[in-house]
């Protein structure tokens, strides 16, 4: 959720959490390098999910060139299996991110989605019981939209 919420609208505009200092906090945070080569494959990582969970793209077509490359490896112990991912150091995070959303999407079919406000550009994950929220945030963009829909209600009296 991290990754494909870092890029907000702020005042009407799209901003990039990823830029700069922040970028490299950014993967720091989530075990990354914070190399410019990594902060950049991030971007177009999180752009292609952006897509793929709006359904305005294909997964095979415009995921899967982005992280074609990683391999998962086993390494059996007596606790279990444990997965070791091989990927170069530049789009390891990257692959994480996308493994992440794939386990969302399987675990949870239909709960990642979009805010339902048109003005913004983040994602949610539905927890509720009967799959309805829509707003990323109640206290955001629920209300907004809340109290622009009792305002048309009231004008169209």
């Amino acid at each position: 959720m991290a990754l494909l919420n870092s890029a907000p609208i702020i005042d009407g505009k799209q901003t990039d959490s990823l830029e700069g200092a922040a970028g490299a906090e950014f993967a720091h945070r989530f075990g990354g390098t914070g190399s410019k080569a990594e902060i950049a494959h991030l971007q177009r990582v999180r752009d292609a999910l952006h897509e793929v969970v709006r359904e305005q793209a294909d997964p095979g077509t415009d995921l899967g060139p982005l992280i074609g490359g990683a391999i998962l490896t086993p390494e059996v112990t007596p606790g279990g299996i444990r997965w070791e991912l091989q990927a170069p150091a530049t789009e390891r995070l990257a692959v994480r991110a996308a493994m992440a959303w794939s386990d969302v999407t399987r675990e949870m079919p239909g709960r990642l989605r979009p805010c339902a406000n048109t003005e913004c550009n983040l994602f949610l994950i539905d927890h509720s019981r009967p799959g309805s929220a829509k707003w990323c945030s109640m206290a955001a963009c629920g209300n907004r939209m809340k109290v622009r829909t009792h305002a048309h209600r009231r004008r169209d009296r």
